[in-house]
Order: structure tokens, then C-alpha cells, then sequence
């Protein structure tokens, strides 16, 4: 798994090593949303240190610990000009019956306004359908993040209804679900994107 790659005009997305992990929690500690923002549905980016870093690293080593081919999420690593700027994840369950990918991200706010969330989400992408074979991706936003809103678009999604969350407080919170079929995903395919390493870990997706 650890040779896995996507590489892009501008970004190389590789399966994070521990002293990625380590990288990342240091970015996000430096800040991923202003103060007065939430783009999570786990409001994860609100925890004091240390339980910020012991917890972030604990995420990322559960998504090994609990990897099977019915149910996973890859976190790359997002490199640009060798320098970690954030991370992709792409998820699925039941993968070999479903074909339905799931994909979340963020960036450093100093890497952020830049294009490079539509450039490693269209890289994920890549390694979904024309790697794995998945017939759909699905994603999620709060409405009032344009930013995220606007990459999936961008690459094709449609809005595919709406849950609703409750903040802390308890209040409702909207949450817009978007879907990107196959068809629409090749409509769209305009940023160039290399896969590398994936035959010799394809089976760990189910695929």
C-alpha cells in the first residue's frame, strides 16, 4: 500500500507514513478554518492540545487498524513541491457489491485559495473510477462552504438532497449531499492524473 501514488500537474497524493501523520498534525494545528467557522461534521478542529495531536495520530492508525476490504478509507498525503500542504481520504463500504466511493479533504489555510482542492480531489477521482472501477462518488458540504461546494461541482457533482446535524448546542445544521456518476466523472476529466503501485494492494479495496 505504501507504494501507492496519484501525481498531478502540481501534487503528488501518496499514502501518509508516520512522519506524514506527524506533518499533517502539525498543519492542522496551525489552523485549516477561521476561529469563528466549522466545515466538519465532527468539530475535531476544536480540541485543545495535546488531546488535538494524540487524538489526530489515533485517527489516522485506526483507519489501518480497522482496514478490510468491505470497509476502508485511504488518507493520502497532499505534497506540493515537497511540502505537505494536506490530505485526501476516499472511503468505501461493501465496495465489490456498491461501486460508491466516499471522499473528504482539507488544506492548510496558508495553501488554501490556490486551485489545489479541485487538483486532489479530481487525483482521488482518478484512483476511484478509472483504477478501482467505482461507478459512483458521493461527497458532503455544509451549504454555507462555498469553497468545497464549489470543487464538487466543478468535477461534476450533482446535489443528491440534504441531512441534517446538530451543532453543539444542539441546533440543526444542514448538510448538502452531493453524487457524481460515472458518466458525469468523465464529462469532467480535464485535470491529468497518474496512478502508480495499485496492482499490488487492489485487492485490499474490494475492487
Amino acid at each position: 500500500m505504501f507504494g501507492l501514488r496519484v501525481t498531478t500537474p502540481r501534487l503528488e497524493l501518496r499514502t501518509a507514513s508516520q512522519d506524514d501523520l506527524v506533518e499533517l498534525v502539525e498543519l492542522a494545528a496551525r489552523g485549516i478554518h477561521a476561529p469563528d467557522r466549522m466545515p466538519f461534521s465532527e468539530p475535531w478542529t476544536r480540541q485543545p492540545q495535546p488531546a488535538f495531536a494524540r487524538n489526530g495520530l489515533k485517527h489516522y492508525w485506526a483507519t489501518w487498524a480497522n482496514w478490510q476490504p468491505e470497509n476502508w478509507r485511504l488518507l493520502l498525503a497532499v505534497v506540493h513541491d515537497g511540502v505537505i500542504i494536506g490530505t485526501q481520504d476516499c472511503g468505501a463500504k461493501d465496495f465489490a457489491r456498491r461501486r460508491e466511493v466516499s471522499s473528504g479533504s482539507w488544506l492548510g489555510q496558508a495553501h488554501q485559495g490556490r486551485g489545489f482542492g479541485t487538483e486532489m480531489r479530481a487525483a482521488i477521482l482518478e484512483l476511484a473510477f478509472a483504477g478501482l472501477g467505482a461507478h459512483w462518488a458521493v461527497s458532503s458540504a455544509f451549504p454555507d462552504n462555498a469553497p468545497s461546494l464549489a470543487v464538487s461541482r466543478r468535477l461534476g457533482y450533482a446535489d443528491d438532497g440534504l441531512d441534517v446535524l446538530h451543532n453543539e448546542d444542539d441546533t440543526p445544521r444542514p448538510l448538502q449531499r452531493l453524487r457524481l456518476t460515472r458518466d458525469a466523472w468523465l464529462e469532467h476529466r480535464t485535470i491529468p492524473a497518474e496512478i502508480e503501485g495499485l496492482a499490488a494492494c487492489r485487492d485490499m479495496f474490494g475492487a
